[in-house]
């Protein structure tokens, strides 16, 4: 089978090399391929039709023949140089049928190796396969004894077996290509329904004659419905939201009626869900009444949560403002009373209105939630105060504290450091301040803070309280049934402030 036969002539070489026939034998992706039962039993008809020894169905490349079908011998392929079947496909005669009666006798294969050794072949007969239009390969009976002659009828038999040969390739490869749409399409689908399943999509197609809505799972979760019976537009008007069907009918009226898309806001009437449904007419009868619109529904819950919350937040940034400015015009008015020269003015009220920048900084990475009070007090003391705090000992556990609360807070402490800073405990080099706080039920549950400080300079009692001392003891007035008092003992000054807390602060 290694041996090389004697070289093509060019006609049939020209013919075997040809692009357009190579392309259409590998465009049925069948070489080397396994056993084909339907190709075998053919094999086994065409044999037994001609009595022959042999029968063979090949594809025959440029350079190897290769057997769909063998009938009578175990091999698989020959070099195209072996091949008896490429006479065959260089045929121009109308029923491109060769015809070799005594192989010793003709003058192209009487030196063959396969005349001249093993199979021994003396009787040869094939007739062409066509494949879009393309000779690809043959049909063939093969004999070790000559013939002296070969009647038309099995001419004749020889052709309808190529040409039910031809058929069986398109078929199969027909079925190959379908089979591989399907699976493509199949792939495609899924990535279809998972994107809508990812992106909380429900698809819908209504066929208004019928009334029968066809949807995705992701649509009867939007709306309740159940998971495989029949849905009508009927059941998707009742599983809308009552306050919105006649929305929502009024918008299929009018892209009926004027062709424009229908598009609405609803909510679901079972899961409360905000949705916006899309659709468009896609086919009309000849009068111009719908059959079929198509369209999505998306779940756009979690924006309208979202659109409110934003606009919540608005509202509460826009109260805190408020409030905010009219605590720095106060503090401004009354720094200026006491601060009249510009320099001494801005040099007091800087460090105030930076407190309350702070404040209303944590507050809006926060979205106005509120502020922990380890970090209000972390904005006066530094963020380390817990771990290598500064002559200041802190006790008492984390807090959440108002908006309100934390920017009063934050004020008091500011005054309280810098008092403690310029006049008291931290004036010396030995004063410390004392900071603890606890959550008391009684009368009102609330917060309990109390700020001491000792081993600084011997305090006394002002004759008249300063703007430091008078906006602490005010910072808090606008908090309900908050308050600050102020006492200079002689060891160091201390600070009490109580507020309430409500109960999901605490």
């Amino acid at each position: 089978m290694s041996d090389s036969g004697l070289p093509l002539p060019a006609d049939v070489r020209k013919v075997l090399d040809d692009p357009a026939r190579l392309a259409a034998i590998a465009a049925l992706e069948t070489l080397d391929s396994g056993p084909d039962a339907d190709f075998d039993r053919l094999g086994r008809i065409a044999a037994h039709i001609f009595g022959s020894e042999v029968s063979l169905i090949s594809l025959v490349g440029n350079d190897r023949q290769w057997f769909r079908a063998r009938y009578g011998v175990d091999m698989t392929e020959t070099a195209t140089d072996m091949s008896f079947c490429a006479y065959t496909l260089a045929l121009e005669s109308d029923d491109d049928t060769l015809v070799v009666l005594d192989a010793e006798k003709d003058s192209r294969f009487f030196n063959h190796a396969f005349v001249t050794g093993w199979p021994h072949i003396r009787f040869y007969a094939g007739a062409s396969i066509k494949v879009a239009g393309q000779k690809v390969g043959s049909v063939c009976v093969i004999d070790t004894k000559p013939r002296a002659a070969l009647t038309n009828e099995a001419r004749e038999q020889l052709i309808d077996l190529a040409a039910l040969a031809s058929s069986l390739f398109e078929l199969k490869n027909e079925a190959r290509v379908r089979a591989r749409t399907a699976a493509a399409l199949l792939r495609e689908e899924w990535r279809h329904a998972l994107t809508l399943e990812a992106g909380k999509v429900g698809s819908w197609v209504w066929d208004v004659q019928t009334g029968e809505v066809t949807c995705n799972d992701m649509f009867r979760r939007m709306y309740d419905l159940p998971e495989v019976d029949t849905i009508r537009i009927a059941d998707v008007l009742a599983a809308t939201h009552e306050s919105d069907r006649s929305t929502v009918q009024a918008g299929i009226d009018a892209s009926f009626s004027d062709g424009v898309d229908f598009s609405t806001e609803t909510r679901a009437a079972n899961t409360g869900r905000w949705l916006t449904m899309r659709g468009r007419v896609y086919q009309r009868d000849a009068d111009g009444k719908a059959l079929v619109m198509m369209g999505a529904s998306i779940d756009i819950s979690e924006s309208k949560q979202t659109a409110e919350h934003t606009r919540l937040l608005l509202r509460e940034l826009n109260h805190r403002v408020k409030n905010t400015l009219a605590m720095i015009q106060s503090v401004a008015r009354q720094t200026i009373r006491q601060n009249p020269d510009p320099k001494d003015f801005i040099e007091a009220f800087s460090g105030r209105l930076r407190t309350i920048s702070d404040a209303h900084v944590l507050l809006a990475d926060r979205d106005w939630t509120g502020v922990q009070l380890f970090e209000v007090i972390g904005s006066q003391l530094g963020p380390q105060f817990r771990t290598t705090p500064d002559r200041a000992e802190v006790s008492g556990d984390d807090v959440m504290l108002p908006a309100d609360h934390a920017v009063g807070l934050g004020l008091i402490l500011h005054e309280l450091t810098t008092n403690a800073h310029r006049f008291g405990a931290w004036s010396s080099d030995r004063g410390i301040v004392n900071i603890d706080w606890e959550i008391r039920d009684t009368p009102v549950r609330g917060l309990s803070l109390t700020w001491r400080e000792k081993g600084g300079p011997l305090v006394q009692k002002p004759d008249e309280y300063g703007l430091g001392t008078r906006l602490i003891q005010r910072s808090l007035a606008k908090v309900l049934d908050s308050e600050v008092q102020l006492n200079f003992e002689p060891d160091g000054v201390v600070a009490s402030v109580w507020m309430p807390l409500p109960a999901e602060q605490i």
